[in-house]
């Protein structure tokens, strides 16, 4: 595979249909080498628009699978600009994964601390950053709504929060972690019509798109009907 034709066309015909056209964040799409963070098996879907399984699970873009997942590229780039990034930006990432995400944002903005729970996601993201000379992220092991009830060091409120896995509806401990001018991303609802959301501080609310991804660990996935 050429993997920089492939990227080229990812962007192309993948993200910029899905209005992604900010050029911090298409800058950002051409300059990190997304097959770099792809587990070896499936490299060769690097550039799909598939999610793609990192912690079990199945390949698909339908119906929601057991385990953690890339998001496909165009939910990914299209969830990191619903943020707003600038360059002073400090973001807290929940959902570290392979650490694509968290390069994307890294490459746009001055700091990055992402909280994994996985313990071997946390390292191999560690090692993957690293190859593509990332450093200005803090990766933390940890759960994430422990974490954000006891942020200690890590400061308690950001610019932007990034939540790459889905629950019912947005836990106010993640909204308490934004500032007052600060932009949340996540997605909320029940299989198969969940949705991206994007909360600001002040408490105003929109919806992006429709999409099914995997839970976050220890959701408490209450039913969505009541007998």
């Amino acid at each position: 595979m050429d993997y920089e034709v492939a990227r080229v066309n990812m962007i192309e015909q993948q993200i910029r249909p899905w209005n992604v056209l900010e050029m911090q964040t298409l800058n950002a799409l051409s300059e990190i080498r997304r097959e770099d963070f792809v587990p070896a098996q499936y490299k060769d879907l690097s550039f799909a628009d598939v999610r793609i399984p990192i912690g079990g699970g199945s390949i698909g873009d339908g119906p929601i699978s057991d385990g953690q997942v890339m998001l496909e590229p165009k939910v990914g780039a299209r969830m990191v600009e619903a943020l707003g990034l600038k360059p002073i930006h400090k973001i807290l990432e929940i959902g570290t994964g392979t650490g694509y995400l968290t390069a994307l944002l890294a490459t746009i903005c001055e700091h990055v601390t992402s909280v994994e729970i996985d313990q071997q996601l946390t390292r191999q993201a560690g090692m993957n950053l690293a190859m593509a000379g990332i450093i200005n992220v803090e990766l933390v092991q940890s759960d994430c709504f422990a974490f954000c009830h006891n942020p200690g060091e890590h400061g308690s409120q950001f610019d932007g929060v990034l939540i790459t896995g889905s629950m019912p509806e947005i836990d106010k401990t993640f909204r308490n972690m934004i500032n007052i001018e600060g932009c949340m991303v996540g997605i909320e609802g029940y299989n198969p019509a969940m949705q991206v959301v994007v909360y600001r501080a002040a408490g105003a609310r929109r919806s992006l798109f429709e999409t099914s991804v995997p839970r976050l660990m220890n959701v408490d996935d209450k039913p969505s009907f009541t007998f």
